[in-house]
């Protein structure tokens, strides 16, 4: 043998050896929220431009195949063909509906194999929960929008996976700061990659009327016309609103409109006169005090307004639920402030649609199929439990997005203390309040208040790295849950954050990646 090829062979034992080793377990993942169950097989299967995305026929999953090869495409530059088959195929991305109760509807499992990664799940929605795991499995750099040159591979073995709760929520503002569409499908697209499954959007305030209402056209005109600080506001349209719902639905995820009142209402008693007592219209308002306004509750045009605007929201909003608000009405007496929330109790499900209110609507007699929101009263909590009625946790002191991480923290509020990344994981709700539990709770939502978010980077900032731990509570099992184990999971999704230009709170309590 001369000495040119050894020199040759020497060469590519030299490559060999420094090319990157499998991956050869996948406990080691860094998937938020952290699966159910995981087992590992030691070995990888690897994506490359050969890869088809195959689809079960006649499964209904053919958008969600879709929807993955609109994740994998960008960075890769593979071509990824999908397809539809009738029977397995022995190599590729397999998508097929199976019949296995533990799954639920948004529960799925995951068969790594050296050759074919095969998905299963109940439902569409269950699948496209899987998918973002996959796209959590595969190396950082999958988050490019461009190209990039990566060993596309996942450990194999298996992942059975079904959230704890079935609601799995955050809320944003757009009343006090108005945010465009954009941004709210931004959002949306953001709290898909954690399987969140429900937005609720505080559509109405003091400060702004967010939902054009066309038999009401003043209340966009005029009320849509300000927000904090005096900006000039903004407002969807019903075309937009329908948009964002589609938009959401791709996701699976539920869009909650929320019409706060019968306070929070500054914006719409100076669009309508009618609609105070005195039957004068008030001043725009962009401040932020909270508590000083209210619908005139002894109007009867006050509760033609709410048909109104109840019946056009729900006639926009596919899902089950309207949001009426009903917190902090410190004007409205108690006596007056009962029969009000009763009556529009009954006018949402006469629409055909389930109320939710926060924790302050308890003090009424609630229908059992209506839903009230922890936010601040335990107490308020409790009548819930003992009318029969589900709570949504939303804990100020733990789950509100716009407190402050701390003292140096430049945007947020701290009237609930502050809520740093640690904080706002390590806590359980069955755990919370001894007199509420887990079958009192349908769920969890993580609210984001917008008094001091006026864009994008502003939102991202405060819902950034803490969404991710909300995430986790609503999904995971709280067996074996850990700070210092999630912090280090967490940490590496940073670099996602730095992939896709995210403004986010990089805390001194995670060891984020250089």
């Amino acid at each position: 043998m001369n000495k040119n090829v050894l020199l040759l062979l020497a060469i590519v034992s030299g490559l060999l050896s420094c090319a990157p080793e499998e991956p050869t377990d996948l406990t080691q993942n860094n998937v938020i929220p952290k699966p159910v169950s995981v087992t590992a097989t030691g070995k990888a299967f690897r994506l490359s431009e050969q890869t088809k995305i195959y689809v079960q026929a006649g499964s209904n999953l053919e958008a969600t195949a879709q929807y993955l090869q609109g994740k994998l495409t960008p960075a890769t530059g593979f071509q990824l063909t999908v397809e539809a088959v009738s029977e397995a195929p022995s190599e590729g991305i397999f998508l097929t509906t199976t019949n296995d109760p533990e799954l639920g509807n948004e529960g799925y499992a995951l068969q790594i194999d050296k050759k074919l990664l095969t998905l299963q799940a109940n439902k569409a929605e269950g699948a496209f929960r899987g998918i973002q795991t996959i796209r959590q499995l595969l190396p950082l750099s999958i988050a490019s929008s461009s190209v990039q040159q990566a060993d596309w591979m996942i450990p194999t073995g298996t992942i059975r996976d079904f959230p704890e709760y079935e609601f799995r929520g955050t809320m944003l503002d757009v009343a006090r700061h108005f945010l465009g569409a954009e941004d709210v499908k931004h959002f949306m697209d953001l709290m898909a990659y954690y399987k969140f499954n429900v937005l609720h959007l505080h559509l109405t305030d003091d400060q702004g009327w967010r939902i054009e209402i066309k038999s009401w056209p003043k209340l966009t005109e005029i009320g849509g016309s300000t927000e904090v600080g005096g900006g000039e506001g903004g407002f969807f349209t019903q075309e937009q609103y329908t948009d964002l719902v589609n938009h959401a639905a791709e996701r699976f995820i539920t869009i909650i409109p929320e019409i706060d009142m019968p306070g929070h209402t500054n914006a719409a008693l100076a669009s309508y006169a009618e609609l105070n007592c005195d039957g004068k219209a008030t001043e725009l308002y962009t401040g932020t005090e909270v508590g000083f306004s209210t619908l005139c509750t002894d109007k009867e045009i006050t509760y033609e307004f709410i048909d109104d605007v109840i019946g056009e929201l729900a006639s926009l909003t596919p899902g089950p639920y309207i949001h009426i608000g009903g917190d902090e009405s410190h004007v409205t007496k108690k006596e007056d402030y009962i029969p009000f929330i009763e009556r529009v109790q009954d006018l949402v499900y006469a629409h055909g649609k389930t109320m939710i209110g926060w924790d302050e609507v308890t003090l009424a007699k609630l229908d059992k199929r209506s839903i009230a929101q922890y936010w601040s009263s335990a107490e308020n909590a409790k009548n819930a439990v003992q009318q029969g009625v589900k709570v949504i946790m939303s804990p100020a002191k733990k789950a509100y997005l716009d407190m402050q991480y701390d003292s140096l923290s430049p945007l947020g509020l701290h009237w609930a203390g502050y809520v740093e990344v640690d904080t706002g994981y390590d806590w359980d709700p069955v755990k919370l309040e001894k007199e509420i539990g887990r079958d009192n709770i349908l769920g969890i939502e993580a609210p984001l208040w917008t008094e001091t978010v006026t864009n994008r980077a502003d939102m991202e900032y405060l819902v950034f790295p803490r969404l991710a731990g909300y995430a986790e509570i609503g999904w995971s099992p709280t067996e074996g849950k850990s700070w210092d184990e999630y912090k280090v999971r967490l940490a590496a999704h940073g670099n996602q954050y730095d992939t896709w230009g995210i403004n986010y709170y990089r805390s001194k309590l995670v060891p984020w990646n250089k």
